[in-house]
């Protein structure tokens, strides 16, 4: 079983794609001199850095479970830019709060407890510290439902010791709500459906083994894992059929806020 399913290569195959959101994620921060930055699943490091540059922060530290993601990272570093092997969910007891600024795009929906872990992560914000996060929100979405319901079924079920993978992100006015509770003022919260013209269902299969389908990837065995991919690329081409270009579209939950 793989230690580290993520693939920087693969992952990057979509750059313009996923950038998106993090642009738009970025506009909403405001900006002020000498901000401290951390910005949680950073990959392979190009948007932090991009952020590093367009905040004109004094000290940005990249965070990332995936060795591999920060291999890819590590020749961006420099200038008050930094990177760092660390689990999401142990950011907040790392010790090196505070921070003005904490960003994380497409990234907390691997984690469980999101009134729990944005606790967590305020309490890491100095005062006047913002948040901005954007979260995926497509699991109503075949390719999505399809990767899970495989899962349950064997021998892969078996394999999985029953695991499939939990939806963890909560409804957008959930987080306005949230946000309120945390004490952030000015909060935004915003759902926005994403659209990429791919080239058929075969691009959306290497979408999803970028993103979503690595966390069975790392869990199953080499022989099965081939045999779980190979029937998910069947019966997805069966759900989305043979439109060319096919329309991906692709919800997304942004917000921000910022603390007295």
């Amino acid at each position: 079983m793989p230690e580290d399913a993520w693939n920087p290569d693969r992952y990057a195959r979509f750059r313009s794609e996923r950038s998106r959101p993090f642009h738009d994620l970025l506009a909403l921060v405001r900006p002020r001199p000498g901000m401290r930055v951390a910005d949680l699943g950073c990959g392979s490091g190009e948007l932090t850095a991009l952020a590093h540059r367009e905040l004109a922060a004094r000290e940005t530290v990249g965070i990332d479970s995936s060795a591999a993601m920060l291999e890819r990272a590590a020749p961006l570093a420099g200038g008050g830019l930094t990177f760092r092997r660390m689990d999401i969910a142990d950011f907040a007891r790392w010790g090196e709060a505070p921070f003005d600024l904490v960003l994380s795009n497409a990234a907390l929906h691997w984690l469980p407890d999101h009134p729990g872990l944005l606790g967590s992560i305020t309490a890491a914000l100095a005062p006047g510290g913002q948040l901005a996060v954007q979260v995926p929100a497509n699991h109503a979405h075949p390719s999505h439902r399809l990767a899970h319901a495989l899962a349950a079924e064997e021998p892969f079920a078996a394999a999985l010791g029953g695991y499939v993978r939990e939806i963890s992100v909560l409804e957008a006015p959930d987080y306005a709500v949230l946000l309120h509770r945390l004490g952030y003022r000015d909060a935004q919260v915003r759902l926005q459906v994403y659209v990429h013209e791919l080239g058929g269902v075969e691009e959306v299969v290497e979408w999803l083994r970028g993103t979503l389908l690595t966390d069975y990837e790392r869990r199953l065995p080499g022989d099965l894992w081939e045999r779980y991919l190979s029937a998910y690329r069947e019966r997805l081409a069966g759900l989305l059929g043979p439109e060319r270009p096919y329309l991906y579209t692709y919800p997304r939950i942004l917000f921000c806020g910022s603390l007295p």
